[in-house]
């Protein structure tokens, strides 16, 4: 089903892998490097063409066009205009498609709302109203290009099938592009994904995407690099499949995508409106990459990713033959990802010997696509979902795929069902819609199932889990009546009705400024949105307190700043951050806090073991080796330890919640995405690695760990620095941190304290 090359392999003439390069010259009568075959991927030639720096194994990229949404824009331009924003440089697109019930928190969703469309309108940017489509699908009708670069503040920025390569980072990356600075990184590996043969009926999208996450993410096969499909299988493929695949490379963890396109996408841009934005891509008649994933199309079966990650995947064939077995070793997985917090079983779901789930949902980016739901409507059509636990909703991406399922039928069929269809909107992918019942189990076509994303709260007793499915077998279990069932067990001819855009829809209701800024606009302020507190600059010595300590495996951004109804408090810093890590550690805050008590002190020029006794000692223990240590040279805060913290979202908030607490640091065995790691840096928070075993730390909760003339180390580009664990007694363990790689401007930005006071000046 799926192969893992040990090695990078050439391939020839877009179809031909081969893996040595004395048969590259034996098949082409010529010697060909491996650096001369590396520029001719696809990723090589977009890159090359947005790199600002001259050199390609640094790259410094600028982007076509930008686009967030309303958890992640207040924040950004917040900060772009605390930097120095006079207008938006390049398109940029805010959409509503997070916050949109307007159901928490009083005005402040709204409010949110309001302040978008008066900086579109002051800064000359493009604004989408509630409801009116999700982030990813408006970027797909409206924004993508072939060859273009679309960076996004949401992690499921992929539009690689219609030939854009788009990046999902961390909102100061985006405030960098609309200061017209760079996306610097180094030259990412390119791995190509090859796809061979053709879906049997029944398999779709979300099933391919679950089979490559599950061969790649453990092991990092893809970490940090760029997909670059190719292949005779993907010419099988409808544009909205590639679509479907596309969107979940994400979680992957790998740092773009990028797909050879036909006439296929030719077409899909024609009925948008947007021919002249095609462009024919494809890899040259030699092309090397860094790893190679084969993938036989034709032996992909309907899969499920059972909780809580979509990494553990399964045949739905495998859950239902295995089903007591499956279901004990997720039970046991939960065991590490629940921390214990809960009694967690999912045995009560066997009935009569088969899994009953309590609910089915097709959303969002991945799910609420037209060919998605038209499949879903085949299936059900004629059928009902009964009237018991088991609920049914259907989420468009889109208010013009909405109108179409309307005008064919499709929408009548699945709501004659049982079927709910409700209004674009993300919420249901992270808990903000259609929260099942406790200890219920839901299955999904939406992107992800980590702990608490489907609206759990442990800290109330209150668990409910979340399987990732494609939407033909959620179609195909609802037709059952909620018994987990594989659509290719299901006899359907689908109909395959063809798309139809209504550009009206936009046209009618988009504020497009068409780039043109109105300074005498007044932004809109609702009382919720506040600015950045003031954050100092890195001391040449730092005293870090070690206040939460985490051991999965993982840990994702869901659980370092909840999702759910958490977002409604996106725009307000210090409001958010009561949240910070509330479902993993809920004692977090409150030790950050009391540590951050005496940085305070020393910002106020007075003794900061005044503020917190517990320093005495810990002070003592330091001036015996640096006597000259006191509040003009020393910083006090608070820093985490995680094993690989990161996974996930790209919400920058991850990071700042932490450093409006006090955090100074990071403290990590690795960074499970890029975007993590630069959104600490961007924060001014040091993204410190240890090589201790997790398990044997020479710290724990609780210790404070002096680290003497950091910023004298990060000023002269120190790999590792020198730290020392001061815990009680006579206690004193040197360690050794490392900072890894970091451009001179990161650097220059941890040295500021952030990003605002970098460009500040």
């Amino acid at each position: 089903m799926v192969k893992l090359y040990d090695r990078g392999v050439y391939l020839l003439n877009g179809t031909e892998i081969v893996e040595d390069a004395q048969t590259v010259k034996a098949k082409t009568g010529r010697e060909i490097t491996q650096a001369d075959a590396s520029k001719e991927t696809m990723a090589y030639g977009i890159l090359a063409g947005h790199n600002t720096s001259g050199n390609m194994e640094r790259l410094q990229i600028k982007f076509d066009k930008l686009t967030s949404h309303d958890i992640t824009f207040v924040g950004i331009i917040q900060t772009a205009r605390a930097s120095g924003l006079e207008r938006f440089p390049i398109p940029y697109v805010l959409t509503n498609c997070h916050n949109s019930l307007c159901a928490v928190g009083g005005t402040i969703n709204e409010d949110d709302h309001m302040f978008g469309l008066s900086c579109a309108k002051k800064y000359g940017g493009v604004y989408v109203p509630p409801h009116q489509a999700v982030i990813h699908q408006y970027a797909r009708e409206m924004l993508a290009g072939g060859g273009k670069m679309i960076l996004g503040s949401d992690s499921h920025t992929r539009y690689g099938a219609l030939g854009t390569m788009a990046m999902g980072e961390g909102g100061p990356e985006l405030v960098k592009q609309l200061l017209n600075k760079t996306y610097d990184i180094k030259m990412p590996d390119v791995v190509g994904i090859y796809l061979d043969g053709e879906p049997v009926k029944g398999v779709g999208p979300q099933d391919v995407a679950l089979a490559i996450i599950g061969a790649t993410f453990g092991n990092g096969y893809v970490n940090n690099k760029v997909m670059e499909f190719v292949g005779p299988g993907v010419e099988k493929l409808s544009a909205d499949f590639r679509i479907g695949i596309d969107v979940m490379t994400t979680e992957t963890t790998c740092l773009s995508s990028i797909w050879k396109t036909d006439e296929k996408i030719r077409e899909f841009y024609e009925i948008h409106g947007r021919e002249e934005d095609y462009k024919e891509l494809n890899p040259g008649a030699a092309a090397y990459y860094d790893g190679m994933v084969y993938v036989d199309l034709s032996k992909i079966r309907p899969m499920i990713a059972m909780p809580f990650h979509p990494s553990n995947v399964y045949t739905i064939d495998e859950v239902n033959a295995d089903l007591k077995d499956v279901l004990h070793d997720v039970e046991q997985k939960a065991l590490v990802s629940l921390d214990g917090a809960v009694d967690y079983s999912l045995q009560s779901k066997i009935v009569d010997g088969k899994l009953y789930v309590d609910q089915g949902l097709i959303a969002g980016c991945a799910g609420g696509g037209f060919e998605n739901i038209c499949a879903a409507a085949d299936i059900i059509r004629g059928k009902y979902i009964g009237s018991d636990e088991f609920t049914f909703s259907v989420y468009p991406a889109s208010t013009p795929i909405y109108m179409e399922l309307v005008k064919n039928g499709a929408a009548a069929d699945l709501i004659a069902a049982g079927a709910i269809v409700k209004t674009a909107f993300c919420g249901p992918c992270f808990g903000a819609g259609d929260t099942p019942a406790n200890n219920a189990f839901s299955i999904r076509h939406s992107t992800r199932n980590f702990p608490n994303r489907e609206g759990s709260k442990l800290q109330s007793g209150q668990i409910s889990s979340v399987a990732l499915m494609d939407a033909r077998s959620i179609a195909a279990t609802a037709a059952n009546k909620g018994f987990l069932t594989p659509a290719t067990a299901v006899d359907v001819e689908y109909t395959g009705p063809k798309y139809h855009f209504d550009s009206r829809i936009y046209a009618n209701r988009v504020f497009d400024s068409k780039g043109a800024a109105d300074p005498s606009v007044e932004i809109k302020f609702g009382p919720n949105i506040k600015d950045w507190p003031k954050m100092a600059a890195l001391p040449e010595n730092l005293l870090l307190k070690v206040v939460s300590e985490i051991h999965d495996p993982v840990t994702t951004t869901d659980e370092l700043i909840p999702s759910g109804e958490t977002s409604s408090y996106r725009s307000n810093p210090l409001g958010l951050a009561e949240f910070a890590l509330s479902r993993k550690d809920p004692a977090y805050v409150g030790r950050a806090k009391e540590v951050q008590k005496a940085e305070k002190a020393i910002e106020d020029g007075q003794c900061p073991v005044e503020a917190l006794e517990e320093l005495k000692p810990v002070m003592e223990k330091i001036h015996e080796t640096y006597p000259d240590i006191d509040r003009s040279n020393l910083g006090i805060g608070s820093t985490i330890f995680a094993v690989k913290p990161g996974d996930g979202s790209a919400r920058e908030q991850a990071a700042s919640c932490q450093k409006v607490l006090g955090g100074w640091a990071n403290i990590a065995g690795e960074y499970a995405t890029k975007r993590y790691r630069s959104n600490l840096i961007n924060w001014g928070m040091l993204p410190f690695i240890t090589e201790e075993d997790h398990e044997n730390l020479s710290f724990k909760n609780g210790d404070y760990i002096f680290v003497p003339e950091i910023r004298s180390a990060v000023g002269e580009k120190a790999d590792k620095v020198r730290a020392f664990v001061a815990g009680t007694g006579d206690e004193w363990k040197e360690i050794s941190l490392k900072l890894g790689d970091m451009t001179d401007a990161e650097r220059e930005i941890i040295l500021k304290g952030c990003l605002i006071n970098y460009y500040r000046g």
